[in-house]
Formats: structure tokens, C-alpha cells, sequence
């Protein structure tokens, strides 16, 4: 009955060196989640901040819902996680020392119609990881060529 909606960030793989994943449920005003639903988001430059030990993901894109009137909200308003408390203790304690990101990976609503937010703890990748990366998909993508000729 419900459409799944499963919105990617398509450049975080490449971006990003992937350590650990996470998936937060989000608070939402009704007219986000109606958006939501109709997948008028975007998270492809969005990224994730503590603030006061909250978690909050920063610069998400989600249209204004057509029929909202005076009631809709920001497009580009700071939403915020949920997570337990030891998950953002951890998130928290490898933010600050380590010195690595929280990227949002995948928007998607679950079977109840609530939406979701895939995260992951994530080192930036060099240029060369980058160049590396680019020359092991070629390989795979001439490999499954071969593999499709025989």
C-alpha cells in the first residue's frame, strides 16, 4: 500500500572511506514527511553536527509540499537524529578525537511510513584513494564485459 521512498547519496562512497553505519529516525513536521513521501529530497551535500550532544543533519534539502500554505516549512532547516545515548556517546567521542565525519547516506521510509536516515562515521578519502577507486571499478566494469561475451 505505502511506496518506499529511497533517496541516495550517490557521492559519499567515493568521497568517503566508510568505518561504521548507523540508521537514525528523524523529527519531522507533517509537511516534511509529505514531501518525504512524494521524494522531493535531497541529501547529496548534506552532513551531520553535534550540537549540545544532539545530533543534527545539516544542510538536507527537503521541497516545500505544494499544498501547505502558511503552514509549510524551510527547505533547508537542521533536523534532528535520534539515536540512543550510548550511539551518540560513541559518535561523539570518534567526532572529536579522531577527526572523522558523519555523513548521511540513504533517506528511506521504513513499512510504517516513517522516515529513516542511513548514517556512517566516514575518513575522507585522498585524491589517490580516489584515483584508486576509479581504476578498480573500470577493471570490474571490463571483467563483467568479458565475463558476459563467454
Amino acid at each position: 500500500m505505502l511506496k518506499t521512498v529511497n533517496i541516495l547519496n550517490k557521492r559519499a562512497k567515493f568521497e568517503y572511506e566508510i568505518i561504521d553505519r548507523y540508521t537514525a529516525g528523524m523529527v519531522l513536521t507533517g509537511t516534511e514527511i509529505k514531501s518525504i513521501r512524494l521524494g522531493k529530497a535531497n541529501i547529496a551535500e548534506s552532513f551531520c553536527e553535534f550540537q549540545n550532544e544532539e545530533l543534527f543533519v545539516i544542510n538536507s534539502n527537503i521541497e516545500e509540499y505544494h499544498f501547505g500554505h502558511q503552514y509549510n516549512h524551510k527547505p533547508k532547516s537542521e533536523r534532528k537524529l535520534l539515536l540512543n545515548k550510548r550511539e551518540l556517546k560513541g559518535l561523539l567521542k570518534d567526532v572529536q578525537n579522531k577527526g572523522l565525519t558523519i555523513i548521511p547516506l540513504r533517506l528511506f521510509t521504513n513499512e510504517k511510513g516513517m522516515a529513516k536516515l542511513d548514517i556512517a562515521l566516514c575518513k575522507g578519502k585522498k585524491t589517490f584513494d580516489k584515483r584508486e577507486t576509479i581504476k578498480d571499478r573500470d577493471n570490474k566494469r571490463d571483467l563483467d564485459r568479458i565475463k558476459k561475451e563467454f
